[in-house]
């Protein structure tokens, strides 16, 4: 595994320690969508007559939960990216969701430094979503720019 290097986003309010769990967390998504993926399509036991392990609680329920719950992480993340570069929502994705997934790989049709600062805005835009929002403002106008 490459070793990254840990953005500065302190003038966002996210700390070095912060950054890691946000990055660590958008590293889940592909297994996010595969585990949903997998809970949506949970058939019923075949019946056979035969007794099977009583497990305590509703499962049925318990899958619910979990589904739901992936599917917020995935929607934060998603649309995060679409707040932060809009039509570059798909490269920002694949930029912070994937190990080696760097500027070169992809091509996208923006600069290295507009790119990079439309991922800054991505990690501060998913740290307000994750219930961190602090005290620090940023300039909306940047963030808005589209390519």
């Amino acid at each position: 595994m490459p070793r990254r290097r840990d953005l500065k986003l302190d003038k966002y309010g996210i700390s070095k320690e912060a950054y890691r769990e946000l990055r660590s967390f958008c590293l889940q998504y592909e297994e996010k969508k595969a585990r949903l993926q997998q809970l949506r399509s949970i058939a019923s036991a075949p019946i056979t007559g035969m007794p099977g392990k009583n497990e305590p609680g509703n499962p049925t329920a318990k899958h619910a939960e979990m589904a739901v719950k992936l599917s917020n992480d995935i929607a934060m993340i998603e649309q995060s990216a679409l707040e932060a570069s809009g039509n570059l929502q798909q490269y920002i994705i694949q930029h912070v969701t994937r190990e080696g997934a760097t500027y070169e790989r992809l091509c996208p049709p923006c600069g290295r430094r507009q790119f990079y600062e439309y991922r800054r805005m991505f990690f501060y835009f998913l740290w307000e979503k994750m219930g961190n929002a602090g005290d620090v403002q940023i300039g909306r106008a940047s963030c808005r720019e589209r390519v």
